[in-house]
């Protein structure tokens, strides 16, 4: 069930509509639990299955974790917690991809191994509520938390389905303390939510999907015979596709959440205006990159333990983080650059990061975008999927492969991309100290109702096909 198809507004209306009757706090968390689970079940019924699992395993390894005292005990309830929920996640996310690579390496040996053929599906959202409930684990393990009292709060919190299958990543501490008391949106707060879904959906159907996922698709469907300058324009489709896809759907979550009278953190604050890596990382896919730091970096020694322990935990760090996007070598390609960005940035830091050049305007903006183009040069292993893919469009961009003599994109292609990418930089540019809501509350009223009905209008004529956001196959 898509946010962007005309079943979920009537799924949402309805659940909407029970949301709001006079019934008991108990009754409307217990419809919002079935509501989720039907919403999960709308994929693949069964893998509804996966997510009990998930919800039972972090329920009682919390609930013994917090009652027991030895170390020993202890470690081995975190360890089972850890081996049932990576070992979900890693069967259907990763078992293809390891056989696959030791047929590879068997093949390199001399040794052709041909396995039986086997389809795993992959369920959606599997890598999105892993993390959310190992999170819950982790805290309690740190003595950073509580167990929960309540089995349906717990449950709730695992599956609230306008975040469940991509996001943002929701902590126990976060959203927990909400499921005590009643809420319902007052009218502001539903105001806002719906006007959070409606620019979500604007970004995915008419930016992401209607203007930039065609240039994209047609360079990247035939990277050999892209010029140098159509796999940067490719490229730079990409980036806006995939930003506006995803930070889209974490709009939506957060306002479909917002108008049930749950409060959901942001998943992006204008990542293209980031100068540095490390800024970038504080500002796209939030939920992750903190989770990431907070659970992996900081376990591995964070930068405690000296500069080339912190080199190392970073590029492991980055590395983790692109196999948890997808189970191939190019995503794990796309982790360790952007892990290998992170330790140059430290390192030149190090050299000439106190220089008073580096706080000027012209020498931050210089900076943001040389940013951006590495973030994009990384951004072809991501889209490319295969290696070869990846490389001839990486290889066009630094010049190391000769252009053919013909574009593949014609002159209003050209100028879709530069203009709508541009408009981009320039808003993330503007805003990149601020957020959504302050932008709005600073437009008189009726601008902002003139802006919404142009959304709509736009989604309106631009919609077709309720194509999935990028992030469900994560």
């Amino acid at each position: 069930m898509l946010f962007n198809s005309f079943t979920f507004v009537i799924f949402f209306a309805v659940v909407l509509f029970l949301h709001s009757l006079p019934l008991s706090w108990r009754a409307r968390k217990f419809n919002l639990l079935i509501a989720s689970y039907l919403f999960y079940a709308a994929w693949n019924p069964p893998f509804i299955v996966l997510v009990w699992i998930s919800t039972l395993v972090d329920w009682y390894a919390g609930k013994y974790l917090y009652r027991t005292e030895s170390v020993a005990a202890r470690r081995a309830l975190l360890a089972f917690s850890l081996t049932a929920n990576l070992g979900l996640l890693g069967f259907f996310k990763y078992a293809g991809f390891l056989v696959d690579t030791f047929c590879g390496l068997a093949a390199l040996a001399g040794i052709h191994y041909q396995p039986p053929p086997f389809d795993i599906v992959l369920p959606v959202g599997i890598s999105f509520y892993t993390f959310q409930t190992l999170s819950y684990t982790f805290d309690i393990y740190r003595r950073r938390t509580k167990p929960c009292e309540s089995f349906l709060d717990y449950a709730l919190f695992v599956t609230f389905f306008p975040q469940l299958v991509a996001g943002p990543i929701v902590r126990s501490v976060d959203f927990l303390p909400q499921c005590v008391e009643p809420r319902r949106a007052n009218r502001q707060q539903l105001g806002w939510g719906l006007s959070l879904v409606v620019l979500g959906l604007f970004e995915k159907v008419v930016v992401a999907d209607g203007l930039m996922a065609p240039v994209a698709n047609k360079v990247y469907g035939a990277a050999h015979a892209a010029t140098a300058a159509d796999a940067w324009l490719g490229t730079f489709a990409f980036s806006g596709q995939i930003f506006c896809d995803f930070a889209g759907y974490s709009a939506c979550a957060i306002g479909c959440a917002l108008c049930l009278g749950f409060a959901i953190q942001d998943n992006f604050r204008f990542p293209y205006a980031a100068i540095g890596f490390s800024d970038f990382w504080e500002r796209w896919h939030i939920s992750l990159s903190s989770w990431l730091r907070d659970y992996l970096y900081i376990s591995l020694g964070g930068s405690r333990k000296g500069r080339g322990r912190t080199f190392v935990n970073l590029v492991v760090t980055m590395f983790l983080g692109g196999l948890w996007h997808g189970a191939a070598w190019t995503f794990v390609v796309w982790g360790l650059l952007h892990g290998f960005y992170l330790v140059a940035e430290h390192w030149l830091r190090g050299l000439v990061g106190g220089a008073r050049m580096w706080r000027t305007r012209g020498a931050r903006i210089a900076l943001g975008l040389l940013t951006y183009l590495c973030v994009c040069y990384a951004w072809t292993f991501f889209r490319g999927r295969t290696f070869d893919n990846a490389l001839a469009l990486s290889g066009r961009m630094l010049g190391l492969a000769a252009s053919p003599a013909e574009s593949l994109l014609n002159a209003s292609e050209r100028l879709l991309v530069v203009a709508v990418v541009s408009a981009i930089l320039l808003i993330h540019w503007i805003l990149r100290d601020s957020s959504v809501e302050e932008a709005a509350g600073r437009l008189p009223w009726w601008m902002r109702v003139a802006v919404l009905g142009g959304f709509l209008a736009a989604i309106v004529t631009m919609s077709g096909d309720s194509n999935a956001f990028i992030y469900f196959q994560f």
